[in-house]
């Protein structure tokens, strides 16, 4: 019985670290854990004694593991050396693949929003889009770190995946995996207004952030009536750039903060003096492909009223995932928290609701459409069922010319009433 030798031994140490008598609960709950991890034990050497092939024993522990951490909820994975090494190229700003972001709801592998300029993004993939399968295998109720293997692979090897627009038609696209060198940031003068848009949140993401909003107003100069941030489609990525971006455009407050375990407070995130846009008018821009750190940003610079926010509400991300390292070269990528914008609103299942709602061609929901109900969150667990009932959200293609973008349009005309009223 070596496995439930070794688990128990594992659990009969841990106590010991107490200096003071374990509470009856905790005893209670420690004895429960015994049991369980007995079970654990005796299920692996029923196998290892009597099942009919000889099992691979190192399979068998990270199937275990695996099926722990897909248990948990869509975020937290069990990341293998190669996924470990991607995701840290990711966080740099290079990486190889399709070039999108992914989630599960309801057994179902959707699009949170494609990189600018990917195989993704040039197949027309939009936020929203169920990826059904892969090279002809179907992706439903499989593990979510099994289906980013399958999208994953060689760079110049090419995969057959079968997309389903919401209310569409099913159709098969191929797809060459490449490096994947997101454009972090697209930025051009809209006549008098600074407009900068931002892809993903990187290592350098507010650093060019900055660099752009810089320049553009100096290349406008002293008629400059505000700037423009757009966040559409943009999937999310590093919440400590997320925190310095909000920051380039606030003086004081808090940009956000984290709650762990029990609704404790872990994190807060706080403005510094030094508004880069000097105080000039500023519109966001979001829709349902805007997540995660692009949630945090847009959240406060509205609490804050430091910003108007337009287009269609965001894809409700707002869990913390914590990274850690293991000793077999992998890692472990467990959700720790949840985040909060200034005024204590939860983002997770809710996504941040615009100022100005307008919807853009191929978005899920109509302008004036009602808000989806507010889902059951238990505080460091899963999200409950209320949240996969509620309506997908979806960001489509953002139009290349200005003219032909309603959401562009909007924000630019209220960041010019906004100047010509502040003066």
């Amino acid at each position: 019985m070596r496995f439930i030798s070794l688990a128990l031994a594992f659990l009969l140490f841990t106590p010991a670290v107490s200096a003071q008598a374990p509470h009856p609960a905790s005893r209670e709950a420690a004895r429960q854990s015994y049991e369980r991890l007995a079970l654990l034990g005796e299920v692996i050497d029923r196998i290892r004694a009597e099942y009919v092939d000889a099992p691979d024993e190192a399979a068998l522990i990270e199937a275990a593991i695996r099926g722990m951490m897909g248990s948990l909820d869509e975020y937290s994975q069990r990341l293998d050396r190669q996924q470990a090494r991607e995701m840290q190229q990711q966080a740099r700003g290079q990486f190889g693949g399709l070039g999108v972001e992914v989630t599960q709801r309801e057994g179902r592998t959707l699009v949170v929003s494609p990189i600018d300029g990917s195989p993704a993004a040039r197949a027309g993939l939009s936020a929203g889009d169920a990826i059904t399968h892969a090279d002809g295998v179907s992706l439903q109720d499989m593990p979510l770190p099994q289906v980013i293997e399958r999208l994953r692979g060689e760079v110049g090897t090419e995969v057959r995946i079968t997309v389903v627009p919401e209310g569409g038609q099913p159709r098969e696209i191929k797809l060459r995996r490449a490096i994947i060198n997101p454009r972090i940031v697209i930025s051009r003068r809209e006549g008098d207004v600074a407009y900068v848009r931002l892809t993903t949140f990187n290592q350098r993401s507010s650093t060019e952030v900055r660099q752009a909003v810089e320049r553009l107003l100096a290349e406008i100069g002293p008629n400059a009536r505000g700037v423009v941030l757009d966040l559409r489609n943009n999937p999310g990525g590093l919440l400590d750039e997320a925190g310095r971006v909000a920051d380039l455009f606030l003086e004081e407050g808090t940009i956000t903060f984290t709650r762990g375990r029990g609704g404790v407070e872990i994190q807060r995130l706080r403005a510094t003096p030094g508004d880069i846009a000097r105080g000039l008018p500023m519109v966001v821009l979001i829709n349902g492909g805007s997540a995660s750190a692009s949630e945090i940003v847009a959240g406060a610079l509205q609490d804050l009223g430091r910003a108007r926010l337009v287009g269609t509400t965001s894809f409700g991300k707002g869990s913390v995932q914590t990274v850690s390292p293991l000793r077999d070269g992998g890692a472990l990528r467990l959700t720790t928290a949840r985040y909060y914008t200034p005024n204590g609103r939860m983002i997770h299942g809710e996504g941040i609701t615009p100022d100005v709602e307008i919807a853009a061609p191929g978005s899920l929901r109509p302008e004036g459409a009602p808000q989806p109900a507010t889902p059951a969150v238990t505080p460091g667990g899963p999200v409950a069922p209320a949240e996969e009932t509620r309506p997908r959200r979806r960001g489509g293609p953002i139009p290349a010319e200005t003219s032909e973008d309603p959401q562009l349009l909007r924000a630019l005309e209220i960041v010019r009433q906004a100047s010509a009223a502040a003066r």
